[in-house]
């Protein structure tokens, strides 16, 4: 055993009893959080703004600080970009992570001293609970990489920005400089493809034992890896033993990846965003990702059923409940209040809270009244692919309100591996599993509101064409798993032309 690997179960065993300490006081823990936060950003202008003075309870919070979303937090975001100390948060914040905002332009999401650790921490110690379960860490002397945006970062007013991938690429532990690929001047490269390709010219003769990123981009590697090599990717790199992941639902890729790897290898979903790190897998047979309740953030929620009532209840981590599907809210020492992060989550357990994100709240189907969730389609497709045993590349759904002929129904647009020979099977299948998740949905197809789902094949290579063509190849880029609308739809079905 090397001593790096050696080394590394021991401070795997402090952290994982650490982590426990926290998760066993859920409460208690984000309850000290919460005043941690009220104190210490009660004279910014935030603070000040909304009498975090004589904010005393969470009661008192929800009351005085309203649920915000980017554009609602703008002005005072804008203030922070043009320099002005105090605001949000004491101080400057020491980056922006910079993101494509759907109705604001670029969003800028600040990272404090005191926040940036805990995006570092969080990654690292997902690694550490899987060492500490298997125990095993030999993983650890082998070669490392992480598919991620560039680490170029700009600056603006003293304050540097880029992509939260990227600004996390500056903080790799030196003892795991030597492990890391791709190089820098690799991972500089803006083309993601030309980036791809150098990535598997640099790495094909490796011992890469861990390999990391969004499922979709990390299928694109590995199937230009086999046709540089002619090889499967387990028999490339025959110390692949895991694969860690966020960002979207890794089942419906499984089956491809197992295929293109040529056997199973174990996996750690991780729930990173430019706002926090949220969550990550610490069991390898948990349904789910413990919620980083003692890392800096305060999180409420509330039930996305009732998210766009009037006044919807705010819920803090002792009031939710395993299988309500919850829109997450949360106030940070960046500095965000009450803010809306738009993803919706399901607790799988309460002994520790665990989660699995269910969608986007303002990504889903309600067309017709039927309040169809990412969670909802990802699993009916997962029952699909056990099933009838096929692979797909990538699928996106979307209403069809105004068919040529017949009743409306859901239109599943679907990049297969290779195309099945009963696509009426399919349909039924991934039919039939969405009436069993979704009672509106059932009620629909049973009173002849909608006639049953139906599937278009898309050719190969279409979901890349159009991220390509909206600029967002690559990197932290994800396809929406539906919509309520045919925006995308119609983008994709236009490439078959």
């Amino acid at each position: 055993m090397f001593l790096k690997s050696f080394a590394a179960k021991i401070f795997a065993k402090i952290v994982v009893s650490k982590i426990q300490k926290w998760a066993q006081n859920p409460v208690r823990t984000q309850q000290k959080v919460f005043e941690t936060l009220i104190a210490e950003a009660k004279d910014t202008a935030f603070g000040k703004a909304h009498d975090f003075q004589n904010i005393e309870s969470t009661t008192d919070f929800a009351e005085k600080v309203p649920v915000r979303e980017y554009e609602d937090l703008k002005p005072y975001v804008d203030r922070v970009v043009a320099g002005e100390k105090d605001v949000l948060w004491p101080g400057n914040p020491i980056y922006f992570a910079k993101t494509s905002g759907t109705t604001s332009g670029a969003k800028y999401i600040p990272i404090t001293k005191e926040s940036m650790p805990h995006h570092v921490e969080a990654a690292r110690n997902a690694i550490l609970c899987y060492i500490h379960e298997k125990g095993d860490a030999s993983f650890v002397d082998g070669k490392m990489i992480f598919l991620q945006g560039s680490p170029e970062l700009s600056e603006q007013n003293g304050i540097k920005l880029g992509r939260l991938s990227g600004i996390v690429a500056h903080y790799v532990p030196k003892y795991l400089q030597k492990n890391r690929m791709p190089s820098w001047k690799t991972n500089c490269i803006p083309d993601w493809e030309t980036k791809v390709d150098a990535i598997v010219q640099e790495t094909k003769d490796e011992n890469m034992t861990v390999i990391s990123g969004i499922p979709s981009w990390v299928q694109m590697y590995f199937e230009r890896l086999q046709e540089k090599t002619g090889k499967k990717v387990g028999e490339l790199f025959k110390n692949f033993q895991l694969f860690i992941y966020g960002g979207v639902n890794y089942e419906p890729y499984r089956a491809k990846f197992e295929a293109l790897i040529g056997r199973k290898v174990d996996s750690i979903e991780l729930f990173p965003a430019s706002e926090g790190f949220f969550a990550f897998q610490d069991k390898q047979d948990a349904n789910g990702m413990l919620l980083l309740l003692d890392s800096g953030i305060f999180y409420e929620f509330i039930e996305a059923e009732h998210f766009f009532d009037k006044s919807p209840k705010r819920l803090t981590i002792g009031e939710v409940k395993v299988g309500v599907n919850y829109v997450m809210i949360v106030s940070t020492n960046a500095g965000l209040w009450a803010y809306n992060v738009g993803d919706t989550v399901q607790f799988t357990s309460t002994k520790p809270y665990r989660v699995v994100v269910s969608g986007r709240i303002k990504h889903f189907i309600s067309a017709f009244g039927e309040h169809v969730i990412g969670k909802e389609v990802e699993q009916a497709m997962q029952e699909a692919i056990q099933q009838h045993g096929f692979a797909i590349s990538e699928f996106t759904v979307a209403p069809q309100t105004n068919p040529n002929e017949g009743l409306p129904y859901h239109q599943w647009l679907i990049e297969f591996e290779n195309e099945p020979e009963s696509l009426q099977q399919i349909e039924n299948t991934i039919d039939k599993a969405m009436q069993q998740q979704n009672a509106y949905y059932f009620d629909l197809i049973e009173g002849k509101i909608l006639q049953p789902l139906q599937i278009k094949p898309l050719q190969r290579g279409s979901f890349t064409r159009y991220m390509k063509s909206q600029g967002k190849l690559g990197g932290q880029n994800k396809l929406p798993r539906l919509a309520n609308d045919r925006k995308i739809a119609e983008k994709l079905l236009n490439l078959q032309k």
